[in-house]
């Protein structure tokens, strides 16, 4: 993953999400992403940068 996110929060969800998608491929990303916001209490902000970097890598 090329994103180096701020914040320890984020940084776990990036990790987490990445795992997840590891160990879970059948599943939705943006189901994961979701999952991950709530995890880790991100504020909407973060919430936006995560979806904005993750599902524009998936294009």
């Amino acid at each position: 993953m090329g994103i180096q996110p701020t914040g320890e929060d984020l940084r776990k969800a990036v990790k987490w999400v990445s795992d997840e998608r590891k160990y879970n491929p059948g599943k939705e990303l943006t189901a994961v992403i979701q999952e991950a916001c709530v995890k880790f209490d991100l504020s909407p902000l973060d919430a936006d940068f995560l979806l904005s970097k993750l599902l524009g890598q998936e294009k």
